[in-house]
């Protein structure tokens, strides 16, 4: 734990699990997550980011990876940990606490977003107009989304118009998406993205919303060869993620290895995030395609069932986040009007 290192006065040597090399730090980082190490974000984000607080630190700031739920405890559970002071550091997906963010929620409603990129920003911006009441327990590194979202079923159950959602038992990401879920008519079941292809091969469900990113992570292009995605630039919906620091453990570093921190945190941290998740669905997308997998692409028509089918999710998570008094109307215009800036 860094607070015990702190009080050691950063005595304590520690294992240099990144970047190489065998030289004591003065702090050192639990970062804990839940996908396996080879996944996007970890590979692409989390041991660059690790890297370069090391070099920035000159090697006084060492960051631990732990992929895959490795200190124990199931994806949702992570962002006690970090609250807490289980461990130092955390990236995990907001929605996975139900109803804990409920301001994030504006970013999960359908046909709101499109690249990973430009949607990670206007979200970034939004967490500083909107959320740093709901995360004030947190010291926030960043927040971002995945890209457009879209559906991915078994064989025998391809997707090509909302009728076809009709009883289907999908895992869905989050309050929201399973409310828009159950608007198409299908049957949601909520699971971390990590318990999917057991439920899978197991027939618990018949697919899943991911975006392309983590598709080849959890083995989708395998296990739920129909691909269902929209017209236009904006996906079915999105997932808000979480990447954040202990507030103690943050606190108590010296006023330099603050600034270190700082400099690796904030909006251009939550553009790489977002940078490499629209590099991920690339190559997600490449792999099904490569698989002679069935994809399609629902045209005009049929896409604006599912938005005005979608509409009443809207409608009642504004509804919601009055009832909790909150102005949902006035969130849910800035969530537009935000993505709308990133995306001109």
């Amino acid at each position: 734990m860094l607070r015990r290192c702190v009080l050691a006065g950063f005595s304590a040597a520690s294992l240099l699990l990144v970047g190489g090399g065998a030289l004591a730090a003065d702090v050192t980082l639990k970062l804990h997550q839940m996908l396996p190490p080879q996944a996007t974000i970890p590979s692409k984000v989390l041991v660059p980011w690790a890297e370069q607080v090391k070099k920035d630190s000159g090697g006084r700031i060492e960051v631990e990876l732990y992929p895959a739920m490795q200190l124990g405890g199931k994806p949702a559970d992570l962002v006690d940990q970090a609250r807490d002071g289980v461990v130092d550091v955390v990236w995990t997906v907001i929605g996975y606490t139900p109803g804990r963010f409920p301001k994030t929620e504006a970013f999960e409603l359908p046909f709101m977003i499109t690249t990973a990129e430009k949607s990670s920003q206007a979200f970034y911006e939004y967490y500083e107009k909107h959320l740093k009441d709901e995360f004030a327990d947190y010291h926030v590194l960043a927040v971002h989304t995945h890209g457009p979202g879209l559906i991915h079923t078994i064989g025998s159950k391809p997707v090509n118009g909302v009728e076809d959602m009709s009883g289907l038992k999908l895992r869905g990401t989050s309050k929201v998406v399973n409310a828009l879920l159950e608007a198409m008519g299908a049957s949601p079941v909520g699971m971390p993205v990590t318990a999917v292809p057991e439920a899978l091969s197991k027939s618990v469900i018949d697919g899943s919303v991911v975006p392309w990113e983590v598709t080849p992570a959890i083995k989708i292009a395998e296990l739920a060869p129909n691909h269902t995605g929209f017209s236009g630039d904006k996906g079915l919906y999105t997932a808000t993620f979480l990447f954040a620091m202990n507030k103690e453990a943050y606190d108590g570093l010296p006023d330099d290895l603050k600034q270190v921190i700082d400099k690796n945190s904030g909006m251009e941290l939550a553009r790489k995030f977002g940078i490499a998740m629209d590099q991920g669905d690339i190559r997600g997308k490449k792999i099904a395609e490569d698989a002679g997998n069935k994809i399609i692409i629902l045209d005009e028509a049929e896409t604006e069932k599912w938005k005005t089918l979608s509409e009443t999710v809207t409608t009642a998570w504004i509804e919601d986040m009055n009832g909790k008094g909150l102005d949902g109307t006035a969130l849910f215009n800035d969530a537009v009007a935000l993505i709308d800036k990133y995306n001109q």
